[in-house]
């Protein structure tokens, strides 16, 4: 009886939890993304993406799809497959990047708005970024997405 209690509370509190993609911000997992009008690979393409870790929001779930909005207030249903745990951000002002989590650092350049980033880990708002011409830390405070944990 224990053991059928415990599955009971396991499927009604527990799964919903781990479920990465209710309610929250994920990212493209690929640079070709099909974005469709409705919950199954019947319906037809809406429009494509064509950017890989683009950060988007997951608004509603049916089966093996979701529904999603971008920063850019774009929405329709992508299937599970081609989405990712959201590890990247836009930003939505321009933020300078620093050589050290601290504003007394050197800055060592200027994220523009509307650039895509890259979070490697976090302190608390500040970030590390790295991508081919430059690494450093950024204090996110006006930003779409969400910063990894």
């Amino acid at each position: 009886m224990r053991i059928l209690v415990f599955f009971i509370a396991y499927f009604i509190f527990v799964l919903p939890i781990l479920d990465v993609y209710a309610d929250d911000f994920v990212m493209l997992k690929n640079n070709k993304v099909n974005v469709r009008y409705g919950p199954s690979f019947e319906y037809p393409i809406k429009y494509v993406y064509l950017k890989k870790h683009l950060p988007i929001k997951v608004i509603d779930k049916k089966e093996n799809f979701r529904r999603i909005i971008d920063h850019k207030h774009n929405s329709g249903w992508i299937h599970t497959s081609q989405l990712k745990k959201s590890s990247s951000i836009i930003l939505t002002k321009n933020q300078f990047i620093f050589s050290k989590p601290t504003k007394f650092s050197e800055p060592v350049a200027i994220a523009e708005k509307g650039k895509l980033i890259l979070i490697k880990k976090c302190k608390e708002n500040w970030c590390k970024s790295t991508n081919k011409e430059i690494t450093g830390w950024i204090l996110f405070d006006d930003f779409w997405g969400k910063l990894p944990n």
